[in-house]
């Protein structure tokens, strides 16, 4: 018996670091500042990979954000290796899909602390040789790339080993960027030969008006960049191949009235992409209603601004693209997801109540999509679920899933309704479908051999995926 319950503390655990490194970025939320959440994302790497090293690593393998991959690799070349012939490998498949940005300051991060292992240099020095063009990457990321060859004590090719430690001494250079970054300094025209971000600096140098400078560089800049530069209402942006949830940002970034306007457009636009996120599961999930936050705290925070409201609604599209049939309460009582807003308190009970004792048969599954503050009053969607699945639908006919998009720094995890459903952290609404696979795990009837088992599937296809 004792083992068995060892199983599942440990299981629930690690269902407990995934939740945080799905939804955790060490920013500020809605209830918490970010030194709080760093303090607690902090507590829990640490005290995962202590207890739990093999299933720590293997979390990269699944779909936790980049702030949290660049953690556990961080922590996992830190200290000294116990084992486990994947993690190596593990380590260097997810720094191949990480940002250049975030590899670079994890190898400044790394050494800073003086981190110089053969294993550590090993992944560095890979990382660099896989790298597609060096001098693009001296240019846009100098200092990183500075630091790395120091710490790796490389010898980089002559003209970029020459850019990065004696910019003088060379008059020209053979490769496009580094003439272009040279002749930057004191010629207009070679701003436009260099990458968006390198550019901008140099129009500001010489004192380019905004507005011709984004004109000028519009070739160059990428479909991300283009779009961060564009000005919300304004922003005619390519919906046709943005992901879900970045889609549903933009979306919600609109005024009422050109929602309005462009209705036909942005809500074909949301329902292709919730098709491709679907993939061959789409219409499979037979009768599915759900309840959707669109309270005043799903407008996030400054750095996070509208991301709970924007995940919601993600979901929203993606729930009617897998159903087969669908039902929708939205805990504002609105009925138009194009004119979602965030504002008033949150009834989630209300809400469940709704859907659950909607006419008809009973659905198939009940997503809720929310940050699990239920106010309205306080506690009753915990109450309701109880008494729901402990006496109304004991055979669990309807299998219930709770993703919270916001992770909860007090409590080490994201905030939970009812013990009776499971609690997955979401920050894509594209990883739906495979986040409400895990949640099962976290009903507490399965224990750790289980869930070993679904990470080791994870781990083996995300390796094979990544030629690794």
């Amino acid at each position: 018996m004792s083992e068995t319950i060892t199983d599942l503390v440990a299981a629930e655990d690690v269902l407990l670091f995934v939740n945080a490194a799905v939804t955790a970025t060490g920013q500020r939320e809605f209830r918490s500042s970010a030194a709080e959440q760093r303090l607690s994302l902090a507590f829990l790497h640490e005290y995962v990979r202590v207890n739990y090293r093999p299933l720590y690593a293997s979390c990269l393998a699944l779909d936790i954000n980049d702030h949290n991959a660049a953690l556990i690799a961080e922590h996992l070349l830190r200290t000294p290796h116990e084992g486990g012939a994947d993690e190596g490998r593990l380590i260097a498949a997810r720094l191949a899909l990480l940002p250049p940005q975030r590899v670079y300051r994890l190898f400044g991060a790394l050494r800073t602390a003086k981190v110089n292992n053969r294993r550590t240099r090993a992944i560095m020095r890979d990382w660099l040789a896989a790298r597609p063009d060096l001098g693009l990457d001296a240019v846009k990321y100098r200092t990183g790339l500075k630091t790395a060859v120091r710490h790796l004590h490389l010898t980089p090719g002559p003209e970029t080993g020459d850019f990065l430690f004696a910019p003088r001494r060379r008059a020209r250079y053979d490769h496009p960027l580094l003439d272009a970054y040279r002749r930057a300094h004191h010629d207009q025209r070679a701003v436009y030969e260099l990458p968006f971000t390198v550019a901008e600096g140099f129009a500001a140098k010489h004192g380019v008006p905004r507005a011709v400078f984004l004109e000028r560089i519009a070739p160059r800049m990428t479909r991300l960049e283009r779009l961060r530069t564009q000005r919300g209402a304004r922003a005619r942006a390519d919906l046709s191949t943005m992901p879900l949830t970045r889609l549903a940002l933009y979306v919600l970034a609109l005024p009422f009235e050109e929602r309005a306007a462009r209705r036909a457009e942005l809500t074909g636009a949301l329902r292709a992409a919730a098709l491709r996120a679907a993939g061959p599961q789409a219409g499979t999930w037979g009768r599915v209603a759900a309840v959707l936050d669109d309270s005043y705290s799903s407008s996030g925070s400054g750095v996070k601004r509208r991301r709970p409201l924007a995940v919601a609604l993600g979901c929203h599209y993606l729930l009617e693209a897998l159903a087969e049939s669908y039902t929708v309460r939205w805990t504002s009582g609105g009925t138009d997801p194009l004119l979602v807003r965030p504002h008033g308190p949150t009834p989630l009970g209300l809400r469940i109540l709704d859907a659950l004792e909607a006419p008809g048969p009973a659905p198939d599954r009940l997503v809720i999509v929310s940050d699990g503050w239920d106010n309205a009053p306080p506690g009753l969607a915990g109450e309701v679920l109880r008494v729901w699945r402990g006496r109304l639908d004991p055979e669990r006919r309807t299998a219930a899933v709770h993703l919270n998009p916001v992770y909860d720094a007090g409590g080490f995890d994201v905030r939970r309704l009812a013990p009776s459903v499971p609690t997955a952290g979401v920050r894509d609404a594209e990883d739906l479908p495979a986040l409400v696979e895990i949640a099962q795990f976290a009903e507490g009837r399965t224990g750790l051999a289980e869930l070993r088992a679904h990470l080791d599937r994870r781990v083996e296809l995300f390796l094979k995926e990544a030629g690794a």
